[in-house]
């Protein structure tokens, strides 16, 4: 049976930014506000005080680039 997602998951909390950036909490509440009007701008369901993982690693560089397909193999 699989595992089901919490809000820990899929989300990062006010505590989780503050590590991460470094930031205050004031400070890292107000990234989390700022990234939350951009996604519900786009239509998405926010919840205050979280901010969606992959959002947000997404708009920090934290995910790694994916990889360019070219058609073509490489040998080595």
């Amino acid at each position: 049976m699989e595992r089901v997602k919490t809000a820990r998951d899929m989300f990062y909390f006010v505590e989780d930014v503050m590590a991460m950036l470094g930031y205050s909490k004031s400070k890292s509440y107000k990234i989390i506000a700022s990234l939350n009007r951009e996604l519900e701008a786009s239509g998405v369901c926010i919840c205050d005080g979280r901010i969606n993982k992959r959002y947000f690693d997404k708009r920090y560089g934290f995910t790694e680039p994916e990889p360019t397909k070219t058609g073509r193999r490489v040998s080595v």
